[in-house]
């Protein structure tokens, strides 16, 4: 086995670390004092695309202080149609563009449930290929919780 001279692995402290961080989460589903007030907020952005016609929508449902459901997709307004698994047919022939439609569709689709998990959209991982329809999907997202933060 590999032993790094500089690391000391100490089982103890990582048991009352762990031990720790279950508390917290039990204490803060128990008493429901999450970051954010109960309600439904709304959010839509570009990002900082605005020299394209996209919109992400956001939709965040907060019960006890914590975001217990997220819907999110992106309009395209010069279309007028959705961003959704089909919207590469736009760039038929082009290879490169029909590779980021997939994997921008992947993200439109794993970011909501990334937000339920983490319940800070700074802490949402971008998946590779897919920084397109992360940061509008965090854009709107920040938009929505802008007026779910406790003051």
């Amino acid at each position: 086995m590999f032993k790094n001279p500089d690391f000391t692995f100490n089982k103890d402290k990582m048991v009352k670390n762990i031990m720790a961080g279950i508390i917290l989460l039990v204490i803060l589903a128990i008493s429901g004092d999450g970051p954010y007030k109960d309600g439904v907020y709304t959010g839509s952005s570009r990002s900082y695309y605005t020299d394209e016609p996209y919109y992400g929508f956001s939709e965040i449902t907060i019960e006890k202080g914590r975001i217990i459901k997220v819907g999110f997709y992106i309009r395209d307004s010069a279309r007028h149609v959705l961003f959704d698994g089909g919207y590469e047919k736009y760039f038929a022939g082009n290879d490169e563009y029909i590779r980021q439609c997939r994997n921008d569709w992947r993200g439109i689709n794993s970011y909501p449930d990334s937000l339920l998990k983490r319940q800070d959209p700074e802490r949402v991982d971008a998946i590779t290929g897919a920084t397109w329809s992360y940061n509008i999907f965090r854009a709107s997202v920040r938009e929505a919780l802008s007026g779910a933060e406790k003051k």
